[in-house]
């Protein structure tokens, strides 16, 4: 996989996954809101979609952990900019962060000990504490 990514067409997702851009379907409308004219009869608005079971570009197991996180279809709608190309750039870098954040995985914790000298910090500031508190209180009747 390393050498075909390099291929115009070709979108890493991380360092494991590379799909193909033709895998991405478009839908191009009007954004809503004011604007005027521009708003109301350029189709600005990117929608974005992808679908994971269908993906030939998936290993099992990542279209596992996707259809897990997203379900069949994952879609990235964006109308933030007047500019039709620069809205399907932003739905493209979202949507492979979506992606990218479905596959990912945090690696297993290990259990470690707490060292000797840890411990016996704790202990003694634990100490410290109660003899500073104890110290504190009304005394007996016996003193």
């Amino acid at each position: 996989m390393s050498g075909d990514d390099d291929r115009p067409g070709r979108l890493r997702v991380d360092g494991t996954c590379v799909i193909d851009a033709g895998e991405i379907a478009w839908r191009f409308t009007t954004s809503g809101g004011p604007g005027g004219q521009h708003a109301n009869k350029a189709a600005t608005r990117a929608e974005a979609r992808f679908d994971v079971e269908a993906s030939p570009s998936l290993t099992p197991g990542q279209r596992e952990r996707l259809l897990d996180a997203f379900g069949p279809t994952v879609v990235v709608v964006v109308d933030d900019t007047r500019s039709q190309a620069r809205n399907r750039d932003l739905a493209v870098e979202r949507l492979l962060g979506r992606l990218a954040a479905g596959l990912h995985r945090d690696p297993p914790r290990t259990r470690t000990r707490p060292t000797k000298a840890s411990v016996r910090r704790r202990v003694e500031a634990k100490r410290r504490r109660s003899d500073t508190k104890r110290g504190r209180s009304r005394p007996n009747q016996d003193d």
